[in-house]
């Protein structure tokens, strides 16, 4: 029996956000339906409003989310009925040939539900990155469904299904972070703070905050633990790579994480570093960009660069790790939430977050 229920759609490039009647089929055999507590407002969200993923309109938005699952397909046995999860959108396959390779971090064919929800005309929906979470309930493989400590707070567990885990697995993932290593983050806005938190969570003894903002260098310092805070709005490019060199004995960082995305962060990125540095790019540049640099560089200054797809993160295993981290007061997950709206309070989430002013708003369900 399907069900309708109310969600967020964009219906066309650049237009403010709707909430309308979504209709949700029966789960498939390997699908469940996920009663929503909490989504995030990402910039993904935005990417898919504005054009930026696919002109696949409509899209059912959101996909940072925790909740319960509610009901389940014949064959499921991932989760069961009344199983609190965090939805991610890494359901990995086990047979591509990243999986048989042993690394399901890069699976090339992910599970999403075999039914698509549609609007009461009978028009389907193409969900943001095959979750669709700004929705009462929705419908998902059972694989995408990731079952995490039920104490934890739905609006701070559900962080972990893109951005914060992104940051995270960047630093610890992806940039391999050791003990006494030092670190710099180009670009501190949610997944910037939570390469930050990763960075120190790992062990990271010196951690740069990097960003043209006072107020969110001053967030990196007092809540997500950067030990050493850099504006670079006046600055060029060799007065950054001379100020983190002070700061790490002349040398450079370690790692670089540019979180930003953009050509010129990415070579700041590159400059910053120590020799045999690695660079890690988390920061998503658009199809437009290009990068240039010089070749004697990229080989004489050696080390590695690095791209991390939601911080090369395996759900099954990072999700309950980290929740369990934050509800022993190990990871301030909490710090990201700046605010939390109604479900018709998306369009000025997206808004707020556009210009800067939110780490995150996240949507809660009564």
């Amino acid at each position: 029996m399907t069900q309708t229920v109310q969600g967020i759609i964009a219906r066309a490039e650049g237009e403010p956000v709707e909430l309308t009647n979504i209709v949700i089929p029966e789960p498939g055999p390997n699908d469940v339906i996920v009663k929503i507590q909490a989504c995030g407002v990402c910039h993904t969200d935005l990417a898919y409003r504005d054009g930026g993923i696919s002109d696949n309109y409509p899209f059912l938005l959101g996909h940072e989310a925790a909740g319960t699952v509610e009901s389940i397909g014949e064959d499921v046995t991932h989760v069961a009925e009344g199983d609190y999860v965090v939805l991610n959108w890494r359901a990995v396959c086990g047979e591509c040939r990243a999986c048989k390779k042993g690394e399901p971090k890069y699976c090339f064919d992910t599970h999403n539900a075999s039914k698509v929800m549609t609007l009461e005309d009978g028009t389907e929906l193409e969900a943001a990155l095959g979750i669709g979470a700004f929705v009462e309930k929705t419908l998902v493989h059972e694989g995408q469904c990731t079952k995490v400590n039920t104490e934890a707070d739905p609006a701070v567990a559900g962080l972990l299904g893109c951005g914060v885990m992104a940051g995270l697995g960047a630093a610890v993932n992806t940039g391999e972070v050791k003990r006494g290593e030092s670190v710099a983050v180009i670009g501190v806005g949610g997944v910037g703070m939570a390469a930050i938190a990763g960075a120190r969570l790992a062990g990271a003894t010196t951690v740069i905050a990097i960003d043209v903002s006072d107020a969110k260098l001053k967030r990196a310092e007092e809540e997500f633990g950067a030990t050493h805070t850099i504006n670079s709005q006046d600055l060029s490019d060799d007065e950054l790579t001379e100020k983190v060199q002070e700061l790490t004995g002349g040398f450079g960082v370690d790692l670089a994480i540019d979180a930003v995305g953009v050509p010129q962060t990415y070579k700041q990125a590159f400059y910053i570093r120590d020799l045999a540095g690695r660079v890690v790019l988390v920061g998503v540049p658009t199809p437009d960009m290009t990068l240039e640099l010089p070749f004697q560089d990229v080989f004489s200054r050696g080390g590695s660069l690095k791209s991390s797809w939601y911080g090369d993160c395996l759900p099954e295993r990072d999700f309950p790790m980290y929740v369990d981290l934050f509800q022993q007061g190990r990871l301030p997950l909490d710090k990201f939430v700046d605010d939390r709206v109604q479900l018709d309070g998306v369009q000025s989430a997206m808004e707020e977050m556009d210009k800067g002013q939110v780490l995150r708003s996240v949507v809660e369900f009564k």
